[in-house]
């Protein structure tokens, strides 16, 4: 991507806190801008920054670091209770607001950022032209089914070194680390080596895990963080922009944690792609980029 397509880099205030975001192309010409929701919870905008290639489209694209993370103001000393999926909706409708997009927006998030763009989506926002959930599973005890089934499968012991480690709760143990970079070489990006901005991401979480830690888990895998319990699929229903469900073949988020939203969310269109597991984006990115593209043209232009 030309540096000249960056046009705008800057920070949304925020409950007295600053959320860093970053404008590809121009807001102001166009189709209704892209908003880039990422992971975790508790990644940074780094690993998606592929998604910037939707600009040369002529469809500006904003990606923002979510509050705790990245570049936008950091609490370490915040408690779970500050933690929630509702301060992470206020924080994108601020971020809106401030970019003049409410009116005119689609919205693409990836992992739990495909969950929060759910909680958006479920709400009904008038300006939101199109919806992309990728690589995010409805419910994350469907999640953690998957995930254990998929640990099972592999080789070499894995499970049982992750299951011995988790009984202890000594997820630092050599033993531990090296099983669940296993399971991520295998279902979350299989590229070899992986590109510097997913490990740009993976080392943003290690640098604070503050968020990760809090709603999510330790691991990918092992989630006993506040949204343990978190579903979304009795309100799919109420879903009403247009929307493109991503998976990949070899995903943890598998066909069965994710089938929810193309089954729920009314004429909801799905696409798995066939050499991917959690990040087509950079596993396969010209056919991820024409997937959303075109799905972008069809029903946000």
């Amino acid at each position: 991507m030309p540096q000249e397509m960056i046009s705008e880099e800057g920070h949304c205030p925020f409950r007295g806190h600053r959320t860093w975001y970053r404008v590809t192309g121009d807001l102001r010409a166009g189709p209704p801008p892209l908003i880039v929701a990422h992971g975790g919870p508790g990644c940074t905008h780094d690993y998606l920054d592929a998604y910037r290639a939707i600009a040369e489209t002529g469809r500006a694209v904003v990606h923002y670091d979510q509050l705790g993370n990245g570049r936008s103001t950091h609490l370490p000393e915040a408690g779970a209770e500050f933690w929630t999926v509702e301060l992470f909706l206020e924080e994108l409708d601020t971020l809106l607001d401030h970019l003049g997009l409410r009116d005119r927006y689609c919205l693409l998030g990836q992992s739990w950022g495909g969950m929060l763009a759910a909680e958006h989506a479920v709400l009904r926002p008038a300006g939101l032209k199109g919806l992309m959930i990728a690589n995010s599973p409805s419910s994350f005890p469907i999640w953690v089914e998957e995930a254990l089934r998929l640990r099972r499968d592999l080789p070499g012991g894995v499970h049982e070194a992750l299951l011995a480690h988790e009984a202890t709760d000594d997820f630092s143990h050599p033993d531990y680390l090296a099983a669940t970079e296993v399971f991520y070489r295998a279902h979350v990006c299989r590229i070899d080596p992986w590109p510097a901005e997913v490990v740009a991401t993976f080392d943003a979480i290690d640098a604070d895990p503050t968020v990760y830690h809090t709603m999510n888990g330790p691991t990918e895998f092992h989630v006993i963080g506040t949204l343990k319990d978190w579903t979304i699929e009795d309100r799919l229903h109420r879903v009403t922009a247009p929307t493109l469900v991503l998976t990949g073949r070899y995903d943890e988020a598998t066909p069965r944690a994710a089938e929810a939203y193309a089954e729920k969310i009314p004429g909801a269109q799905w696409v798995i792609l066939g050499r991917s597991s959690h990040m087509p984006h950079v596993e396969e990115p010209a056919l991820c980029m024409r997937s959303v593209a075109s799905f972008l043209d069809e029903v946000a232009a």
